[in-house]
């Protein structure tokens, strides 16, 4: 058992991450995958630039990630983490990008013109063996949480031996179809940045469209 755990953890870095993506009953609504070249992923590891296709049922695809190859030390803040969501593909609707902070990650979501509408503050330990992860999504100006995306705790050795991830996203209330699909590309920033893995995404609120 544990030289095929070891397995799943020296080969991740040569295979495109798939995710399935469900709603609040554990129905699946939409599947992803990665779209890297095998050079990219061996070179960049997961500070590897990507795009990420999502499908529906129907094998339509309705959304596209794509993440621009930037520096990941808070010592250059200006190349720090972004992601574009495209839905259609080809039709920008918004971004989340980093926000300088020395020692605390932290995150703007942006809609297509880059106007910032929601902050996301990631807590100041984002690994946690035996509980949940939360990063907070928060309103403009910090003072309410409207929201989350949960790193959520599956088992001890999957999460030790393995790059098995699962999130759930909290959308916050009212908030338009275009947002929500830009947090769900958050949520994949934030996957590739913290954990790299191969994954599930529950969306705790329903689906996206």
């Amino acid at each position: 058992m544990a030289s095929s755990s070891m397995i799943l953890v020296i080969i991740s870095y040569e295979t495109n991450n798939r995710y399935e993506i469900k709603n609040s009953h554990g129905q699946r609504i939409y599947f992803a995958a990665e779209d890297t070249a095998l050079c990219t992923r061996l070179c960049c590891g997961s500070y590897r630039p990507f795009t990420v296709r999502i499908h529906d049922l129907k094998d339509q695809e309705v959304i596209t990630l794509k993440r621009p190859l930037q520096c990941s030390s808070c010592c250059f803040p200006c190349c720090l983490q972004e992601i574009e969501i495209y839905a259609p593909p080809g039709i920008p609707i918004g971004y989340a990008t980093q926000t300088w902070h020395p020692c605390l990650p932290k995150f703007t979501i942006q809609n297509e013109n880059k106007k910032d509408i929601l902050r996301i503050i990631d807590p100041y330990v984002v690994c946690n063996f035996c509980g949940n992860i939360e990063f907070k999504i928060k309103s403009l100006d910090g003072k309410n949480v409207v929201g989350k995306i949960s790193k959520q705790f599956t088992r001890i050795m999957r999460e030790i031996f393995t790059h098995y991830s699962n999130f759930g996203i909290q959308f916050p209330a009212d908030i338009d179809v275009k947002m929500k699909a830009v947090i769900l590309g958050m949520c994949f920033l934030l996957d590739f940045m913290f954990y790299e893995s191969n994954g599930c995404i529950q969306l705790l609120t329903g689906g996206i469209w």
